[in-house]
């Protein structure tokens, strides 16, 4: 089938594309810029887009039919929150009969929606953190909590909100004490609210990912992080391939079917140390940034989905290779020189984290019989050079950047290093 994938610069973009290539689809590429990290890949025919999802979302739909009916695409696969939004809202304007194998838009709102989900999900198993609720800009004040509640997170509803006729990409916020977390709170628009303040969890971040069609459970996958971008807890730059456990899929099976999933989706919780529960951050309905890792250890989500949204019948799959592990090279980088520049107060980072020479030795420390390049292939090379150029500054990563000052989409600020062109959605 010719399948059309979105927002090309992001790397769950590019082991899509990869994956559909391979399975023997004739893919094409969006992106806002001439020259992207999936549309640099074998095979791959890039299209440039004209229009922001977030500025205009019905525009941004509009287009993207045009672009789908102009090249016979039967499947389309938006790949971040503002492009999924953006079609989902505006479905009248792609053309009859092209797949788009998400829930609907009132579903995947319900989904977004972390107030929501966090009530459904502790009725459904989880655990979830202790948690104040911020319903409006003008309570900001006086609800936030006491010196004993912090650290703490302050995290927005919503990872993308409405402002007018535009949307904006609202970011989760690390806050050390009240004075941050007052600061944190009057930084965002009104749309963001209400805005959760969560006591920080001391744990492991793991995910549980799935893949539910017509009712049915098709494919499940489970794996931990091992290091983040910013340190204390960000997008995962190394992680690895781990058993499906009951304490993540049962709930995470019941919270799926509660919201009457259909696709794929990610629920990412922490496991926290001192008593092994699960305790739920949120659910992405889209695909995450680590795709990658799912499909070198053999769950091959974006090629499942497209034989599902075909008609197939696909058997369900529990099984694959636990133990292997991906590393988002350019993102690890980025992650020693937080660690080796500042210190483990400046960062916020849990006890136990260890020293500069260990972050140091564990950067250097490669195995190959487990570890995977999450970018870079033999085969497939150009893709890990586009990227190398963007993290240098060469090369533009999104719309309207020029080549000395493109960042990072929703970049968190304690991310900032070397590299400000280093990208994740998840």
């Amino acid at each position: 089938m010719r399948i059309l994938i979105t927002d090309g610069n992001e790397r769950a973009a590019l082991a899509a594309a990869r994956s559909l290539v391979r399975a023997g689809h004739a893919v094409l590429v969006t992106a806002s810029t001439r020259v992207s990290l999936a549309g640099a890949s074998w095979g791959v025919r890039p299209l440039a887009l004209a229009t922001d999802p977030l500025t205009a979302p019905a525009g941004y739909a509009a287009e993207i039919g045009r672009l789908a009916e102009q090249h016979g695409v039967a499947v389309l696969l938006p790949m971040t929150d503002p492009s999924l939004e953006a079609v989902l809202e505006h479905r009248q304007a792609l053309p009859a009969g092209i797949e788009l194998p998400f829930p609907d838009l009132s579903t995947y709102r319900a989904a977004s929606d972390k107030a929501q989900v966090l009530t459904l999900a502790r009725a459904c198993g989880f655990d979830v953190p202790e948690t104040r609720l911020v319903a409006t800009r003008e309570e900001s004040d006086r609800a936030v909590p006491e010196a004993a509640f912090f650290p703490a997170v302050v995290k927005p509803h919503r990872s993308v909100v409405a402002i007018g006729g535009t949307r904006r990409k609202t970011t989760v916020t690390l806050v050390a004490h009240a004075v941050a977390c007052r600061r944190a709170l009057a930084a965002l628009p009104a749309s963001a609210f209400p805005v959760l303040l969560q006591r920080r969890v001391s744990g492991v971040g793991e995910g549980f990912f799935a893949l539910r069609w017509g009712g049915r459970t098709v494919a499940m996958f489970a794996h931990r992080r091992l290091r983040e971008k910013p340190p204390a807890g960000g997008v995962s730059v190394y992680r690895e391939s781990i058993p499906l456990d009951e304490r993540l899929v049962g709930p995470g099976l019941r919270l799926l079917e509660a919201l009457g999933w259909n696709g794929v989706a990610m629920i990412e919780c922490k496991r926290e140390l001192a008593t092994g529960r699960q305790v739920v951050m949120e659910v992405n309905g889209r695909f995450w940034g680590s795709l990658q890792l799912a499909i070198d250890a053999g769950v091959d989500f974006p090629s499942l989905l497209v034989r599902c949204a075909a008609g197939e019948i696909v058997p369900e799959g529990r099984h694959y290779r636990v133990g292997v592990r991906s590393r988002w090279f350019l993102g690890d980088v980025d992650h020693l020189y937080l660690r080796l520049r500042r210190s483990r107060a400046d960062l916020q980072l849990e006890d136990g984290a260890g020293s500069r020479l260990r972050a140091l030795l564990d950067f250097l420390r490669v195995d190959p019989r487990h570890d995977r390049c999450e970018v870079w292939r033999w085969r497939d090379p150009a893709p890990f050079l586009v990227e190398g150029l963007q993290w240098l500054g060469l090369l533009p990563a999104h719309r309207g950047a020029s080549p000395a000052t493109s960042v990072g989409d929703g970049e968190p600020d304690a991310a900032a290093s070397s590299s400000r062109a280093a990208r994740d959605v998840s």
